[in-house]
């Protein structure tokens, strides 16, 4: 009896992956639920484990070949008598003869530490992988590591890619193609794009603004952080704050946590909280689970650990996939003010900015103070401006009195 191996499934709006690696060999045995094949999608890297028990006897996905869900990578037979006929008759060839696929760029030899979709992006800029250090899995080059190389700052241009464009660049505006790099887009940015555009093209959109005065924020963190770390193991910062203050919101004004599916609108009594990270091959964003019952401290914990997941590159689809709402922090990277995209297909994306001090009038004197601008961008299909006004006006509340989040008012 032969059992297929199945492509499983692969996340919210994710159709396709690319073969990246097998682990086994037609004709290897294999155990039950044992890694036998890795597979890189737009954003993660997915073991595909043996759904059961017996041999390896035919590989029909090769490395470098674009499945979609359900499609068929293997087959595994039973025992190992089947084992002796099924590798001898067309299992080792397909294996084989797709393996050149990542080397079909004269500067890109084959090599079992360099991923596909690394080979191919570095074979499109005119790179040799082998010269790039891997931060893989076993040292295996990423496609991160051959973007994160092309980044950085060189003596000159790769010549590679210039060739063509300059050969049918048009003269006038592209008479300085000479000047331009030219590097294919990632799968990973393809998709935030369509995602994006999509979102634009399909909510209708709007964004409403506030600031917010950080004083008694800071001030409290400044006086609990070093004990917050030494108890908990993890460092006080303003996101665990902006979470709670959005928990108090959304709890008040449930539109903002809710979705339209074709002509129903599905409220949400669950809070999954979408936290966007920036990553070397593009924004991300993993979900804080059930945010509502944590502490400030597991906030903080579970916000790391999804970063460095992310930063890494070892986010699963579990973590990425739901969501009810997001919150987006543009001021680590200096941000002043933005207006944020929905993360569809939620309704609601709070933005948060840049600390400044500026001049305020407090009690008819003008003094200094740390502000933040809020930006809520939300859909109008779903969420009314008095929604939306309430929603940030809360936020802006619990941020200026953190008492009112300790408390619940």
């Amino acid at each position: 009896m032969a059992t297929e191996i199945l492509v499983p499934t692969l996340g919210e709006s994710v159709s396709e992956a690319t073969v990246a690696r097998w682990l086994k060999k037609v004709g290897d045995s294999v155990k039950a639920d044992e890694t036998l094949v890795e597979l890189e999608t737009d954003k993660v890297t997915l073991e595909v484990n043996a759904p059961a028990a017996g041999t390896l006897g035919e590989i029909r996905a090769a490395e470098g070949a674009n499945v979609g869900v359900n499609a068929v990578l293997g087959v595994i037979t039973e025992g190992g008598a089947a084992a002796a006929a099924a590798p001898a008759a067309a299992a080792p060839a397909p294996a084989k003869v797709a393996a050149p696929a990542p080397a079909a760029a004269p500067a890109a030899p084959a090599s079992a530490g360099v991923m596909p979709a690394a080979a191919k992006i570095a074979a499109d800029a005119g790179v040799n992988p082998a010269g790039i250090a891997g931060t893989g899995k076993d040292g295996r080059v990423t496609k991160g590591d051959v973007i994160d190389h092309l980044a950085a700052p060189k003596a000159a241009p790769a010549p590679v890619a210039a060739p063509n464009p300059v050969a049918k660049a048009p003269a006038g505006p592209r008479a300085r193609a000479d000047r331009e790099e030219r590097v294919r887009m990632t799968r990973l940015r393809q998709t935030v794009a369509a995602r994006l555009k999509d979102a634009q093209n399909t909510a209708a959109m709007l964004t409403t603004y506030n600031e917010v005065d950080m004083t008694n924020v800071m001030k409290l963190r400044a006086e609990l952080k070093d004990q917050f770390e030494k108890k908990h193991g993890v460092k006080l910062g303003f996101m665990s704050f902006f979470v709670k203050a959005c928990l108090v919101a959304l709890k008040e004004l449930p539109a903002v946590n809710a979705e339209i599916e074709g002509t129903d609108i599905i409220y949400k009594n669950y809070y999954d909280i979408g936290v966007a990270v920036g990553t070397p091959t593009g924004l991300v964003v993993p979900v804080v689970r059930d945010a509502d019952q944590m502490g400030f401290a597991k906030i903080e914990q579970s916000i790391n650990e999804l970063g460095k997941k992310a930063r890494d590159g070892k986010l699963s689809i579990a973590d990425m996939t739901g969501g009810t709402f997001t919150i987006s922090n543009g001021g680590v990277y200096g941000s002043l003010m933005s207006s944020p995209i929905l993360n569809a297909p939620q309704s609601g994306i709070l933005g948060m900015h840049k600390i400044q001090e500026r001049p305020m009038v407090v009690g008819g004197q003008i003094v200094v103070r740390p502000m933040m601008y809020l930006a809520l961008s939300y859909d109008h299909r779903i969420i009314d401006g008095r929604e939306a006004v309430t929603f940030l006006v809360r936020v802006k509340e619990c941020i200026e009195n953190p008492e009112r989040i300790l408390l619940d008012v």
